[in-house]
């Protein structure tokens, strides 16, 4: 652990200064500057074992600034870009310091080890594990720095350090002394850092729980947010790409005349890109330029030797796998399906889907003999800089990364090839092996993000469940289909085992205490996957809840009353969720319109549950949703705000997946779809009413980011069950196959 002095405009503009942070500290280490807490922290954590408590001390991974004017300025480890950590984070440390709130400052900090996840053990925004992960990470910052400023402030006023107290940001003494965190900053520097700390009693919260007002929020609502497409590096030019429509293809040959004859188009140039290939880069001075430059080039694409993937072919493929036993994952006996009363055959699809944050792809790479400066918004600090690094023939420390604020990702921005930024150095050397330096920036358009790859993979289930007289599951037998989006990473000895990917059947079975027989079958494709926002749950939790509200119907119960009937041990909190939203809804109490119908839906990830009750109906022979009730058991509520944020855009995400062309299909290995004008998502005008209500805990807060999407399209499917009597199996929802 380390305190040092630091200048406050410093801290402003270090990204932008392209300093190590090493170097920044010690040229920022001039007197009356303030206070900087260096903090070795629980870290080095597995992928695998993200979920879990974070382990032991190992790398210094956040820090702390007080200014003299008593400004607190949190350093954020992560990427904001959307989900609100750039104020739930700062929160964590506000309580144990007791600062004032209206004096606390977010900053979003470069890559580097000091920033590292605890329990991932590299600095990454994933997995639904900001808050999570840092919880007691950055409360103990707080509370040591707290607890520094008390041993100052006894020191110089002789008394003892019990006697003092802090209020927003103000030591006061037994006397009645008084004096700012700011003005005490230069004398808590000098004192030991506590090597032990007590933090505060939950009942003694004044900032974690209660609902916050954004530290960003005047800024994006005012325009005056800067984010990743608005930075530009001082006679920066800017660069875009055509890409090989196969995934893998290469240039043949092209011709680049009339897109050099575009005034502003300053090179036409080959360059590597994502999986092998490669395309043309067109750089000019402005976006427009260099736009209207690639679409005047003619070029022509060597695709021999790339697979060329067809949708309607791989789906055929992936039913007729599907009849056949995987890989076994979990066994159980499945010779009651036989003679079972009752039985449920199923066959589920779904197809590809893009992330299309609102938000394209962009950096800006500016590339030196001695090192290079990259402005991206990355979900993948540690593993970006690596690769940015490899790709230049630098060392990582050789790179600054700084994190930029960014529009969405979903999981986009967390690659473990980089490809984005890979490509982007890739243009920056051919554009330098040209003659020219000055730095690049890339930006992708929206169709380059819709049919630039890295896609939810396709799945298709197969599930036969015998149900005796009784209404009890006797026997399930269940195989799931699709691609790994860990094989070949390098979390692949972490999540493949025996050949399946953990990500593709999480979610299966629990809680339910059911005789699950469940095997998978790996698929390569020439198609890039990737995590998409609640990663396999996507899919899993749309198949569980629909077969146990099915199953719900043979046994002629109430689905909520059934689930809890089967529920395990580890149901616990699934049904404190489940209860909150029945109640706040009304549901078996309300009765609702003529032509409308209740669906219910409960599903755990990222040790978050969250139950859904909806209310839904048909429109013109379309599925209309209306309202969304939310029972959500994340234990603590660091910021009620943010999560009822969270769980309103996941919802709308949820039900983006159910909207008729919602997908993304290859012919002969070209992606069909380009913009928001033939991929589908959810608009403001699709949006439901939806009320979200917290189960009250003082548990460790669990993942918020991503665990409201999974259960919206099941609780969508089983109200419209109830409205049609036919079973969706497939998504986008299709009710003339049904």
């Amino acid at each position: 652990m380390r305190i040092e002095w630091i200048n406050q405009d410093a801290v402003a503009a270090a990204p932008a200064a392209g300093m190590s942070r090493r170097g920044f500290m010690k040229a920022s280490a001039v007197a009356g500057g303030g206070l900087v807490l260096g903090f070795f922290m629980p870290g080095a954590g597995r992928w695998a074992n993200a979920q879990q408590a974070p382990a032991k001390v190992y790398e210094p991974n956040a820090f702390l600034h007080i200014a003299p004017d008593n400004s607190v300025t949190v350093q954020v480890n992560r990427l904001e870009f959307g989900q609100g950590v750039q104020t739930s984070l700062p929160m964590l440390i506000a309580e144990e310091l007791e600062a004032d709130w209206s004096q606390v400052h977010g900053a979003l900090a470069p890559a580097g080890d000091q920033y590292k996840d605890p329990a991932f053990g590299i600095q990454i925004t994933g997995g639904s594990g900001s808050i999570a992960h840092s919880f007691i990470q950055y409360r103990e910052i707080g509370a040591k720095a707290r607890a520094m400023l008390i041993a100052a402030a006894a020191e110089q006023w002789k008394v003892a350090p019990e006697q003092i107290k802090t209020v927003k940001g103000t030591l006061i003494g037994p006397a009645g002394q008084k004096a700012t965190y700011g003005a005490m900053a230069d004398a808590a520097m000098k004192q030991p850092v506590p090597a032990t700390i007590k933090l505060k009693d939950p009942k003694d919260f004044t900032i974690i729980g209660k609902p916050t007002k954004r530290l960003d929020a005047r800024l994006k609502s005012t325009g005056k947010q800067q984010f990743g497409m608005d930075f530009k590096a001082p006679d920066s030019k800017v660069a875009v790409v055509a890409r090989p429509p196969v995934f893998g293809a290469k240039v043949a040959r092209f011709d680049a005349s009339k897109a050099k004859a575009i005034k502003g188009v300053i090179e036409v140039l080959e360059v590597k890109t994502d999986r092998g290939g490669s395309g043309v880069v067109v750089i000019a001075d402005g976006y427009w330029q260099a736009k209207t430059g690639r679409d005047a080039l003619a070029i022509e694409w060597d695709t021999s030797g790339v697979e060329k993937v067809s949708s309607d072919k791989q789906l055929a493929e992936y039913k007729a796998l599907a009849q056949k036993a995987g890989t076994p994952v979990r066994t159980a006996d499945t010779s009651k399906l036989a003679g079972a009363a009752k039985k449920i055959s199923a066959v589920y699809e779904f197809p590809y889907l893009a992330h299309a944050p609102m938000e394209p792809l962009n950096c800006v790479v500016d590339l030196r003999t001695d090192g290079c400066t990259v402005w991206a918004g990355s979900q993948f600090q540690t593993v970006d800089q690596g690769a940015i690094a490899a790709t230049a023939g630098l060392k990582p420390e050789q790179v600054v990364l700084n994190t930029m604020m960014a529009g969405g990702g979903f999981g986009r921005r967390a690659v473990p090839t980089s490809d984005y930024l890979v490509e982007a150095v890739n243009v920056a050397k051919v554009w330098q092996a040209a003659g020219h330096k000055q730095p690049i920036k890339m930006i992708w358009s929206r169709e380059d993000d819709i049919k630039g790859g890295y896609y939810r993979p396709s799945h298709v289930h197969r599930a036969d469940i015998g149900v005796d007289a009784k209404g009890e599951i006797v026997a399930w037998d269940h195989v799931i289909v699709g691609q790994s989006i860990t094989s070949g990473t390098p979390f692949e000895g972490m999540m493949v085992k025996n050949g399946v990917d953990a990500t593709m059947i999480e979610g299966m079975g629990e809680p339910y205490e059911v005789p699950l027989n469940l095997s998978a079958h790996t698929v390569k494709a020439n198609v890039p996957v990737l995590w998409w926002r609640s990663v396999g749950s996507t899919h899993t939790a749309f198949v569980m809840e629909t077969l146990i509200d099915e199953a719900a119907t043979i046994a002629r119960m109430d689905p909520v009353a059934y689930r809890k009937k089967i529920m395990g041990e580890k149901g616990k909190r699934h049904v404190a969720a489940l209860d909150l939203a029945v109640a706040k809804s009304g549901y078996g109490k309300k009765a609702l319109p003529k032509g409308q119908a209740y669906g219910v839906a409960v599903h755990e990830s990222f040790n978050t549950v969250i139950a859904y009750v909806v209310v839904a109906s048909i429109k013109d022979g379309a599925p209309k949703l209306h309202s969304v009730t939310a029972g959500v058991h994340c234990n603590t509520a660091v910021n009620p705000l943010t999560i009822e944020a969270q769980i309103q855009g996941a919802a709308l995400m949820g039900l983006g997946m159910t909207l008729p062309g919602a997908a993304i299909t290859l012919k002969d290995g070209v992606v069909e779809q380009q913009n928001f004008s033939d991929y589908v998502v959810a608009r403001m005008t699709d949006m439901p009413k939806i009320d979200v209500h917290m189960v009250p805990s003082n548990d460790p807060p669990t993942g918020m980011g991503e665990p409201g999407l999974p259960p919206l399209a099941p609780a969508f499917a089983n109200a419209l069950f109830k409205l049609t009597g036919k079973r969706l199996r497939k998504l986008p929802f299709d009710l003339t196959s049904a």
